[in-house]
């Protein structure tokens, strides 16, 4: 089959409303998670250096901020942002419920 389809809500969320669909999808050189933050939530600081992988955040609905290195960048729904492997971040939620597709890849 050329293709596999899954609905992200059939798929185990992880701490809370991170659904992790490489796994699901058969991917194998691309990271796509669907991740439902409650009004307030804050993600844990990270990065990816050690796997070198670059990550794309959408915000679907809502609004939030993204720490990256230090400096918060405010996301209204439609926006997207880049983020370079080595650059710490953390999603830190607004006062509604926000949607965020992340993507992801060496």
């Amino acid at each position: 089959m050329s293709y596999t389809k899954v609905d992200h809500e059939d798929v185990e969320p992880v701490g809370g409303g991170l659904h992790f669909l490489r796994e699901p999808l058969n991917c194998d050189q691309l990271g796509v998670s669907v991740l439902t933050c409650d009004p307030g939530w804050e993600g844990k600081p990270h990065d990816h250096a050690a796997d070198d992988q670059e990550e794309v955040y959408v915000l679907v609905e809502g609004s939030a901020t993204v720490t990256v290195d230090d400096e918060d960048v405010s996301m209204e729904a439609g926006d997207a942002l880049r983020i370079a492997p080595e650059s710490t971040r953390q999603v830190h939620n607004g006062d509604d419920e926000s949607l965020f597709v992340l993507a992801g890849a060496p």
